[in-house]
Protein backbone atom coordinates (compact mmCIF):
# COMPACT_ATOMS: atom_id res chain seq x y z
CA UNK A 1 0.00 0.00 0.00
CA UNK A 2 0.83 3.66 -0.96
CA UNK A 3 -0.57 5.21 2.18
CA UNK A 4 1.72 6.16 5.43
CA UNK A 5 1.33 4.50 8.96
CA UNK A 6 -1.15 6.70 10.74
CA UNK A 7 -1.99 9.25 7.77
CA UNK A 8 -5.84 8.62 8.52
CA UNK A 9 -5.59 10.03 11.73
CA UNK A 10 -5.71 13.52 13.20
CA UNK A 11 -1.94 15.22 13.54
CA UNK A 12 -3.10 16.00 16.94
CA UNK A 13 -3.76 12.43 17.82
CA UNK A 14 -1.42 10.56 16.08
CA UNK A 15 0.55 9.78 19.02
CA UNK A 16 -2.19 9.12 21.51
CA UNK A 17 -2.92 6.57 18.29
CA UNK A 18 0.30 4.83 18.27
CA UNK A 19 0.30 4.25 22.04
CA UNK A 20 -3.34 2.98 21.94
CA UNK A 21 -2.24 0.18 19.33
CA UNK A 22 0.62 -0.39 21.32
CA UNK A 23 -1.73 -1.33 24.29
CA UNK A 24 -4.00 -3.12 22.85
CA UNK A 25 -1.07 -5.34 21.29
CA UNK A 26 0.15 -6.29 24.80
CA UNK A 27 -3.64 -6.98 26.08
CA UNK A 28 -3.87 -11.23 26.18
CA UNK A 29 -7.35 -10.93 27.65
CA UNK A 30 -10.28 -8.85 26.63
CA UNK A 31 -10.38 -5.10 25.25
CA UNK A 32 -13.75 -4.16 25.97
CA UNK A 33 -12.67 -1.74 28.63
CA UNK A 34 -9.80 -0.26 26.78
CA UNK A 35 -10.42 3.41 26.32
CA UNK A 36 -10.15 4.43 22.57
CA UNK A 37 -8.55 8.08 21.60
CA UNK A 38 -10.91 10.44 20.97
CA UNK A 39 -11.35 10.88 17.78
CA UNK A 40 -11.80 6.91 17.29
CA UNK A 41 -15.51 7.10 19.53
CA UNK A 42 -18.91 6.98 18.29
CA UNK A 43 -21.32 9.91 19.48
CA UNK A 44 -23.86 6.76 19.56
CA UNK A 45 -24.12 4.54 22.39
CA UNK A 46 -24.54 0.55 22.06
CA UNK A 47 -27.81 0.42 22.72
CA UNK A 48 -28.79 2.20 19.78
CA UNK A 49 -27.40 -0.78 17.54
CA UNK A 50 -30.24 -2.68 17.94
CA UNK A 51 -31.78 -0.90 15.46
CA UNK A 52 -30.36 -2.04 12.20
CA UNK A 53 -32.12 -4.98 12.61
CA UNK A 54 -34.66 -2.86 10.77
CA UNK A 55 -33.58 -0.55 8.43
CA UNK A 56 -35.63 -2.29 6.08
CA UNK A 57 -38.81 -2.87 7.47
CA UNK A 58 -40.51 -3.75 4.44
CA UNK A 59 -38.77 -6.97 4.63
CA UNK A 60 -39.23 -7.50 8.06
CA UNK A 61 -42.87 -7.53 8.11
CA UNK A 62 -42.70 -9.27 4.71
CA UNK A 63 -41.85 -12.33 6.12
CA UNK A 64 -45.17 -13.01 7.50
CA UNK A 65 -46.77 -12.87 4.04
CA UNK A 66 -45.02 -15.91 2.59
CA UNK A 67 -47.24 -19.29 2.35
CA UNK A 68 -45.16 -22.00 2.57
CA UNK A 69 -42.03 -22.80 4.68
CA UNK A 70 -39.20 -22.42 1.86
CA UNK A 71 -41.31 -19.05 0.91
CA UNK A 72 -41.11 -17.72 4.51
CA UNK A 73 -37.52 -18.85 5.08
CA UNK A 74 -35.87 -17.37 2.24
CA UNK A 75 -37.66 -14.38 3.22
CA UNK A 76 -35.94 -14.28 7.01
CA UNK A 77 -32.80 -15.08 5.20
CA UNK A 78 -32.94 -12.11 2.61
CA UNK A 79 -34.40 -9.93 6.06
CA UNK A 80 -30.98 -11.29 7.84
CA UNK A 81 -28.85 -10.25 5.20
CA UNK A 82 -29.92 -7.04 4.60
CA UNK A 83 -29.46 -5.93 8.24
CA UNK A 84 -25.69 -6.38 7.84
CA UNK A 85 -24.72 -3.59 5.60
CA UNK A 86 -26.19 -1.04 8.40
CA UNK A 87 -24.61 -2.76 11.64
CA UNK A 88 -20.74 -3.20 9.98
CA UNK A 89 -20.98 -0.65 7.36
CA UNK A 90 -22.78 2.65 7.94
CA UNK A 91 -19.95 4.43 10.60
CA UNK A 92 -17.34 3.92 7.45
CA UNK A 93 -19.99 5.99 5.13
CA UNK A 94 -21.40 8.63 7.49
CA UNK A 95 -17.82 8.66 9.66
CA UNK A 96 -14.61 8.03 7.31
CA UNK A 97 -14.16 4.80 9.28
CA UNK A 98 -15.75 2.25 11.94
CA UNK A 99 -15.84 4.28 15.43
CA UNK A 100 -15.86 2.79 18.92
CA UNK A 101 -19.55 3.26 20.21
CA UNK A 102 -20.34 3.94 23.53
CA UNK A 103 -20.46 1.77 26.30
CA UNK A 104 -23.88 1.16 27.31
CA UNK A 105 -24.63 1.75 31.43
CA UNK A 106 -26.47 -0.51 33.26
CA UNK A 107 -30.71 0.02 32.56
CA UNK A 108 -29.80 1.86 30.04
CA UNK A 109 -32.92 2.17 27.19
CA UNK A 110 -33.54 2.96 23.73
CA UNK A 111 -37.57 3.19 22.56
CA UNK A 112 -38.06 3.63 18.42
CA UNK A 113 -40.37 2.90 15.76
CA UNK A 114 -40.29 2.95 12.27
CA UNK A 115 -43.38 3.92 9.92
CA UNK A 116 -46.47 1.96 8.56
CA UNK A 117 -44.73 1.11 5.39
CA UNK A 118 -48.12 0.30 2.20
CA UNK A 119 -50.30 -0.44 5.17
CA UNK A 120 -48.11 -2.86 6.78
CA UNK A 121 -48.46 -1.48 10.03
CA UNK A 122 -45.66 0.25 12.55
CA UNK A 123 -42.96 -1.42 13.76
CA UNK A 124 -41.64 -0.85 17.36
CA UNK A 125 -38.29 -1.74 18.83
CA UNK A 126 -37.28 -1.57 22.51
CA UNK A 127 -33.47 -2.08 23.93
CA UNK A 128 -32.32 -2.39 27.49
CA UNK A 129 -28.70 -2.98 28.44
CA UNK A 130 -29.29 -5.70 31.17
CA UNK A 131 -25.90 -6.40 32.35
CA UNK A 132 -22.83 -4.15 32.81
CA UNK A 133 -20.12 -7.15 33.55
CA UNK A 134 -20.25 -8.70 30.84
CA UNK A 135 -21.93 -5.90 28.90
CA UNK A 136 -25.49 -7.40 27.62
CA UNK A 137 -27.60 -5.56 25.44
CA UNK A 138 -31.01 -6.63 25.25
CA UNK A 139 -33.75 -5.75 22.55
CA UNK A 140 -37.35 -6.13 21.00
CA UNK A 141 -38.62 -5.78 17.75
CA UNK A 142 -41.78 -6.20 17.03
CA UNK A 143 -44.66 -5.41 14.06
CA UNK A 144 -47.96 -6.12 15.49
CA UNK A 145 -49.81 -5.76 12.82
CA UNK A 146 -48.04 -8.63 10.87
CA UNK A 147 -47.43 -11.00 13.77
CA UNK A 148 -43.30 -10.53 13.42
CA UNK A 149 -41.28 -10.47 16.21
CA UNK A 150 -37.44 -10.60 17.31
CA UNK A 151 -36.23 -11.19 20.72
CA UNK A 152 -32.92 -11.42 21.40
CA UNK A 153 -29.45 -10.38 23.34
CA UNK A 154 -26.01 -9.24 22.20
CA UNK A 155 -22.42 -9.41 23.81
CA UNK A 156 -19.07 -8.59 22.51
CA UNK A 157 -15.81 -10.64 23.47
CA UNK A 158 -12.86 -8.68 21.89
CA UNK A 159 -8.82 -9.69 21.71
CA UNK A 160 -6.45 -8.43 19.53
CA UNK A 161 -4.35 -10.88 16.78
CA UNK A 162 -2.23 -10.35 13.61
CA UNK A 163 -2.35 -6.83 13.51
CA UNK A 164 -6.50 -7.01 13.91
CA UNK A 165 -9.20 -6.41 16.82
CA UNK A 166 -11.56 -10.14 16.78
CA UNK A 167 -14.83 -9.32 18.03
CA UNK A 168 -16.58 -13.06 19.55
CA UNK A 169 -20.57 -11.60 18.98
CA UNK A 170 -22.06 -13.65 22.05
CA UNK A 171 -25.90 -13.96 21.89
CA UNK A 172 -28.83 -15.05 19.80
CA UNK A 173 -32.20 -13.70 18.71
CA UNK A 174 -35.49 -15.53 18.39
CA UNK A 175 -38.16 -14.73 15.15
CA UNK A 176 -41.05 -15.41 15.78
CA UNK A 177 -43.72 -15.36 13.14
CA UNK A 178 -47.85 -15.76 14.00
CA UNK A 179 -49.43 -18.00 11.45
CA UNK A 180 -52.68 -18.16 9.69
CA UNK A 181 -53.80 -21.39 11.20
CA UNK A 182 -52.68 -20.00 14.51
CA UNK A 183 -49.34 -22.09 14.85
CA UNK A 184 -46.04 -19.81 15.18
CA UNK A 185 -43.05 -20.29 13.07
CA UNK A 186 -39.37 -20.10 15.04
CA UNK A 187 -36.49 -19.34 13.71
CA UNK A 188 -33.02 -19.34 15.81
CA UNK A 189 -30.52 -16.65 14.57
CA UNK A 190 -27.08 -16.82 15.58
CA UNK A 191 -24.47 -13.87 15.09
CA UNK A 192 -21.09 -13.93 13.31
CA UNK A 193 -17.75 -12.96 14.34
CA UNK A 194 -15.98 -9.75 13.46
CA UNK A 195 -12.72 -8.85 12.40
CA UNK A 196 -11.87 -4.96 12.79
CA UNK A 197 -8.66 -3.97 10.23
CA UNK A 198 -7.23 -0.70 9.11
CA UNK A 199 -5.60 -0.28 12.57
CA UNK A 200 -2.51 0.70 11.63
CA UNK A 201 -3.57 3.31 9.12
CA UNK A 202 -6.11 5.10 11.74
CA UNK A 203 -9.14 3.88 9.68
CA UNK A 204 -10.98 0.73 11.13
CA UNK A 205 -13.51 -1.02 9.01
CA UNK A 206 -15.23 -4.03 9.91
CA UNK A 207 -15.03 -7.39 8.06
CA UNK A 208 -17.38 -10.26 9.14
CA UNK A 209 -15.41 -13.91 9.42
CA UNK A 210 -16.57 -17.20 10.30
CA UNK A 211 -20.32 -18.15 9.99
CA UNK A 212 -23.86 -17.67 11.59
CA UNK A 213 -27.39 -19.74 11.35
CA UNK A 214 -30.31 -19.20 10.92
CA UNK A 215 -32.51 -22.35 11.83
CA UNK A 216 -35.81 -23.73 12.04
CA UNK A 217 -37.36 -26.65 12.18
CA UNK A 218 -37.43 -27.23 8.39
CA UNK A 219 -34.59 -25.24 7.29
CA UNK A 220 -30.84 -24.89 8.32
CA UNK A 221 -29.23 -22.24 6.84
CA UNK A 222 -25.41 -21.44 7.12
CA UNK A 223 -24.28 -18.22 6.34
CA UNK A 224 -20.50 -18.17 5.34
CA UNK A 225 -18.25 -14.78 5.59
CA UNK A 226 -15.53 -14.36 3.71
CA UNK A 227 -13.03 -11.09 2.69
CA UNK A 228 -11.06 -10.17 -0.27
CA UNK A 229 -9.17 -13.08 -2.06
CA UNK A 230 -11.50 -15.82 -0.88
CA UNK A 231 -13.99 -17.41 -3.06
CA UNK A 232 -15.87 -14.21 -4.74
CA UNK A 233 -12.48 -11.83 -4.29
CA UNK A 234 -14.02 -9.18 -2.85
CA UNK A 235 -14.78 -7.66 0.48
CA UNK A 236 -18.04 -8.31 2.49
CA UNK A 237 -18.32 -11.26 0.81
CA UNK A 238 -21.15 -14.03 2.12
CA UNK A 239 -22.35 -17.43 0.64
CA UNK A 240 -25.65 -19.33 2.33
CA UNK A 241 -26.45 -22.36 1.70
CA UNK A 242 -30.10 -23.79 2.66
CA UNK A 243 -30.84 -26.78 3.15
CA UNK A 244 -34.27 -28.82 4.91
CA UNK A 245 -33.76 -29.89 8.28
CA UNK A 246 -32.23 -33.36 8.52
CA UNK A 247 -35.01 -35.76 7.86
CA UNK A 248 -36.43 -33.41 5.87
CA UNK A 249 -36.98 -33.31 2.10
CA UNK A 250 -39.74 -34.02 -0.75
CA UNK A 251 -41.19 -29.92 -1.46
CA UNK A 252 -38.26 -28.51 0.62
CA UNK A 253 -35.27 -27.42 -2.00
CA UNK A 254 -32.52 -26.32 -1.64
CA UNK A 255 -30.51 -23.28 -2.35
CA UNK A 256 -26.96 -21.28 -2.66
CA UNK A 257 -27.11 -17.47 -2.40
CA UNK A 258 -23.70 -15.60 -3.13
CA UNK A 259 -22.42 -11.83 -3.38
CA UNK A 260 -21.72 -9.67 -1.19
CA UNK A 261 -23.60 -8.89 1.83
CA UNK A 262 -23.21 -4.79 1.36
CA UNK A 263 -24.69 -4.98 -1.86
CA UNK A 264 -26.19 -7.15 -3.68
CA UNK A 265 -26.37 -11.36 -4.44
CA UNK A 266 -28.04 -13.73 -6.27
CA UNK A 267 -28.94 -17.20 -6.20
CA UNK A 268 -26.10 -19.84 -7.79
CA UNK A 269 -27.59 -23.12 -6.84
CA UNK A 270 -31.21 -24.46 -6.53
CA UNK A 271 -34.35 -23.96 -8.74
CA UNK A 272 -33.61 -20.30 -8.65
CA UNK A 273 -30.54 -20.05 -9.81
CA UNK A 274 -29.37 -17.19 -11.95
CA UNK A 275 -31.85 -14.78 -9.97
CA UNK A 276 -30.99 -11.90 -7.71
CA UNK A 277 -31.29 -12.37 -4.27
CA UNK A 278 -30.98 -9.20 -2.46
CA UNK A 279 -30.17 -5.50 -3.15
CA UNK A 280 -29.26 -2.80 -0.68
CA UNK A 281 -27.56 -0.19 -2.75
CA UNK A 282 -30.87 1.79 -2.17
CA UNK A 283 -32.48 3.84 0.77
CA UNK A 284 -32.98 2.78 3.92
CA UNK A 285 -35.50 3.78 6.77
CA UNK A 286 -34.19 5.16 9.78
CA UNK A 287 -35.53 4.48 13.13
CA UNK A 288 -37.03 7.45 14.87
CA UNK A 289 -36.30 7.64 18.55
CA UNK A 290 -39.70 7.66 20.52
CA UNK A 291 -39.89 7.86 24.32
CA UNK A 292 -40.60 4.84 26.50
CA UNK A 293 -44.06 6.42 28.37
CA UNK A 294 -47.09 7.52 26.39
CA UNK A 295 -46.08 11.16 26.82
CA UNK A 296 -42.80 10.38 24.83
CA UNK A 297 -41.23 12.31 27.10
CA UNK A 298 -37.20 11.01 27.30
CA UNK A 299 -36.32 9.54 30.74
CA UNK A 300 -32.91 10.34 32.05
CA UNK A 301 -31.73 7.04 31.39
CA UNK A 302 -32.52 6.63 28.02
CA UNK A 303 -29.80 6.64 25.60
CA UNK A 304 -29.80 10.16 23.68
CA UNK A 305 -30.78 11.87 27.13
CA UNK A 306 -28.13 10.01 28.89
CA UNK A 307 -25.43 10.73 26.52
CA UNK A 308 -26.48 14.12 25.04
CA UNK A 309 -23.24 16.06 25.99
CA UNK A 310 -20.80 13.48 25.56
CA UNK A 311 -22.72 12.92 21.98
CA UNK A 312 -22.38 17.27 21.14
CA UNK A 313 -19.00 17.25 22.55
CA UNK A 314 -17.71 14.59 20.36
CA UNK A 315 -19.98 16.03 17.12
CA UNK A 316 -18.15 19.15 18.14
CA UNK A 317 -14.79 17.78 18.42
CA UNK A 318 -14.89 19.51 21.90
CA UNK A 319 -13.16 16.20 23.56
CA UNK A 320 -12.48 17.82 26.94
CA UNK A 321 -16.34 18.05 27.29
CA UNK A 322 -16.99 14.71 26.40
CA UNK A 323 -14.66 12.77 28.51
CA UNK A 324 -15.55 15.45 31.36
CA UNK A 325 -19.42 14.59 30.94
CA UNK A 326 -18.61 10.96 30.07
CA UNK A 327 -16.80 10.57 33.50
CA UNK A 328 -19.49 11.78 35.20
CA UNK A 329 -21.69 9.15 33.74
CA UNK A 330 -19.59 6.45 34.81
CA UNK A 331 -19.02 7.79 38.29
CA UNK A 332 -22.15 8.15 38.64
CA UNK A 333 -22.50 4.30 38.21
CA UNK A 334 -19.87 2.92 40.10
CA UNK A 335 -21.57 5.04 42.81
CA UNK A 336 -24.97 3.04 42.43
CA UNK A 337 -23.34 -0.58 41.98
CA UNK A 338 -21.80 0.58 45.55
CA UNK A 339 -24.48 1.68 46.76
CA UNK A 340 -26.50 -1.55 45.93
CA UNK A 341 -23.90 -3.75 47.04
CA UNK A 342 -24.15 -2.16 50.52
CA UNK A 343 -27.65 -2.78 50.34
CA UNK A 344 -27.88 -6.24 49.19
CA UNK A 345 -29.96 -4.94 46.24
CA UNK A 346 -29.12 -5.49 42.44
CA UNK A 347 -30.73 -3.43 39.71
CA UNK A 348 -34.12 -3.98 38.58
CA UNK A 349 -34.49 -4.74 35.12
CA UNK A 350 -37.62 -3.01 33.92
CA UNK A 351 -38.46 -4.93 30.25
CA UNK A 352 -36.64 -8.70 30.53
CA UNK A 353 -35.93 -11.21 32.94
CA UNK A 354 -32.63 -13.50 33.04
CA UNK A 355 -33.21 -17.03 32.84
CA UNK A 356 -30.81 -19.68 32.83
CA UNK A 357 -30.96 -21.44 29.49
CA UNK A 358 -33.32 -21.07 25.97
CA UNK A 359 -35.39 -24.07 25.30
CA UNK A 360 -35.67 -22.94 21.51
CA UNK A 361 -32.06 -22.34 20.87
CA UNK A 362 -31.37 -26.30 22.59
CA UNK A 363 -34.21 -27.70 19.98
CA UNK A 364 -33.59 -25.82 17.06
CA UNK A 365 -29.47 -25.92 17.75
CA UNK A 366 -29.33 -29.78 17.56
CA UNK A 367 -30.52 -29.59 14.04
CA UNK A 368 -27.71 -27.57 12.77
CA UNK A 369 -25.38 -29.10 14.98
CA UNK A 370 -24.29 -26.19 16.29
CA UNK A 371 -22.54 -25.66 19.44
CA UNK A 372 -24.72 -25.26 22.19
CA UNK A 373 -25.19 -22.00 24.15
CA UNK A 374 -23.05 -20.83 27.09
CA UNK A 375 -24.71 -17.93 27.61
CA UNK A 376 -27.52 -17.05 29.66
CA UNK A 377 -30.90 -16.09 28.17
CA UNK A 378 -33.23 -12.95 28.94
CA UNK A 379 -36.77 -13.50 28.13
CA UNK A 380 -38.87 -10.07 27.01
CA UNK A 381 -41.50 -9.02 30.12
CA UNK A 382 -44.23 -7.97 27.01
CA UNK A 383 -44.85 -4.83 28.84
CA UNK A 384 -44.14 -2.42 26.22
CA UNK A 385 -45.60 -0.34 24.35
CA UNK A 386 -47.89 1.02 26.71
CA UNK A 387 -51.21 0.30 26.01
Amino acid sequence: MAEQAGEAVPPAQRSSWASFLKSIASVSGDLSSMTCPPFILSPVSLTEFPAYWCEHPELFSAIADQTTEEQRTLAVVKWFISTLKGQYTSRNESMGSEKKPLNPVLGELFYGKWPDLNGRGETQLLVEQVSHHPPITAYAIENKSKGVKLIGHNAQKTSFSGGSIIVKQIGHATLTVQLPSGGVAEYLITLPRLRIDGLWYGAPYIELSESSWIISKHYVCSVEYKGKGYFSGKTHSFKATLNPAPGLGGSLGSHVIEGTWHTTSKFTSGPKSGLEFHNVTGPKEEVTAIGGQTSGEMGDFETRQLWKLVAKGIREGDFDMASREKSKIENDQRQRRKDELAAGTKWPLKHFVHVDSDPTYEQLGKLGKISPSTEDMYVFKENWPPA
